[in-house]
């Protein structure tokens, strides 16, 4: 082979080297930056992503909106009444999470198996899992919810699958902020990124 097509073939190696070497060495810097400018302990979400409104009822039928709870970081969580695994876990950590705040904030859980969800079994849920007063159930036809689904991007429960257990962090201004998708949300988890939405981390 002649020597000025090798030594050109040497040198595109070395070139191709040395850019794979700076594009690793770049990636693990904005890993670095992202881990160092990520407080929040769940997933931040997408920048602008505001959650969905409505006007429904809770489970005493007091009128219940998203726009009402401006002003506090709120916790929505996605529960059925008739569950009796992953959804009283959820109200659990959400118990334990307001614990570790040292106070409340709003704390609603949006129905998912309605006709079903029923204010009576709402109540019952509640009692049984010592969250009255502390967490409300968004209740509606499947109509209603349909839309407050679409807005979290939530698979409601169904004959066929579960339902998506999450809880989601609205901002004070009513914008998602922070997700935790199945069994990644602890108490002190949740209390820790309340915690920066009071402060102000999401503005």
């Amino acid at each position: 082979m002649n020597a000025r097509v090798l030594i050109a073939l040497f040198l595109l190696a070395v070139f191709a080297l040395g850019a794979t070497v700076l594009a690793a060495r770049g990636g693990e810097d904005d890993g670095e930056l992202a881990s160092a400018g990520g407080r929040f302990e769940g997933a931040v979400m997408p920048e602008g992503f505001r959650a969905p409104d409505f006007e429904l009822r809770d489970q005493d039928g007091e009128p219940i909106s998203m726009r009402g709870l401006r002003g506090d970081p709120v916790i929505v969580t996605f529960l059925y009444t008739t569950c009796e695994n992953t959804c009283p876990l959820q109200a659990q950590t959400i118990r334990g999470a307001l614990d570790q705040l040292g106070h409340d904030v709003p704390a609603i859980a949006i129905a998912v198996d309605p006709p079903r969800d029923t204010p009576e079994r709402a109540r019952a849920f509640l009692s049984e899992q010592r969250a009255l007063g502390r967490l409300d159930f968004v209740l509606g036809s499947r109509a209603e919810l349909r839309r407050v689904w679409r807005g979290f991007r939530i698979r409601p429960q169904s004959v066929t699958q579960e339902h998506q257990a999450r809880i989601t962090l609205v901002d004070p201004r009513g914008y998602q902020r922070v997700g935790y998708p199945g069994s990644q949300a602890t108490p002190e988890r949740l209390a820790h990124d309340l915690r920066l939405l009071e402060d102000g981390a999401a503005s």
